[in-house]
């Protein structure tokens, strides 16, 4: 059995040094909710140093709410957006002597493609456009979007939130929206890669593909989950490898 554990990193957090040498894979914020050239390069830097696979993080150009405000762009205006976002990063990966392996929206973006076929492609095309050798890392009608558009899908899992019975984000303003305990999501964890299904914040089981965990860096106790979950799978055998 193995696993893939990413990070959502290069947002400004504090912590992305030490999330580096307990993950899989960065996923790198690209200026549209954070993140500069400066900062970019400088996750690259830390990312191929440290062995591990270098993912773009774009979202829609909301640096005042983070990413987390859904929007409806003209598809074709959040196309090129995706597309300028994703190419600044693989120019920097390029530069520094790497390569970029996948893709993963960020926050609302995220959200409303899992939800939405139509959003869905608009992400997928813009993937392949930068290169169709990309991953797309994602759940829902993002996986669907990057079959249709002949990507691999990578399905990804979130350590740290609770879901929906539907297999959806319970949003971050409801209740149990947010798993505290870095025991109890690793716990979680475990459990879904072995079972395949994970308990929604309703106490029903909901069956979900894991193929790649997620931890937000921007997280008070990022670190605390990163070693948790790291321990864990480690210990029951789990190999950890980028998705």
């Amino acid at each position: 059995m193995h696993v893939d554990l990413n990070a959502d990193l290069g947002e400004g957090a504090p912590d992305d040094a030490a999330l580096l040498a307990l993950v899989t894979s960065a996923n790198i914020a690209c200026g549209g909710h954070a993140g500069d050239a400066q900062s970019m390069q400088a996750t690259v830097a830390a990312a191929l140093a440290s062995g591990v696979a270098i993912g773009a993080h774009p979202s829609h150009a909301d640096r005042e709410h983070f990413g987390r405000r859904e929007l409806q762009p003209a598809p074709e205006a959040l196309r090129a957006d995706l597309i300028r976002q994703i190419g600044a990063l693989q120019a920097l990966v390029r530069a520094a002597g790497g390569r970029l392996h996948h893709v993963k929206p960020h926050g609302a973006l995220y959200n409303q493609a899992a939800r939405d076929p139509a959003l869905a492609d608009v992400v997928a095309e813009a993937v392949r456009a930068c290169d169709p050798a990309l991953a797309l890392y994602g759940s829902g009608e993002l996986l669907r979007a990057a079959e249709r558009a002949g990507l691999r899908a990578v399905a990804e899992v979130f350590a740290d939130r609770g879901y929906r019975a539907d297999g959806s984000l319970v949003p971050r303003d409801q209740p149990g929206a947010f798993i505290h305990d870095p025991a109890e999501a690793a716990a979680r964890m475990l459990g879904l890669l072995r079972e395949g299904v994970v308990t929604a914040a309703s106490g029903e089981a909901v069956a979900l593909p894991a193929q790649s965990i997620c931890l937000h860096g921007d997280g008070a106790q990022a670190v605390e989950f990163a070693r948790a979950l790291h321990a864990a799978l480690a210990g029951a055998g789990v190999q950890l490898r980028a998705g």
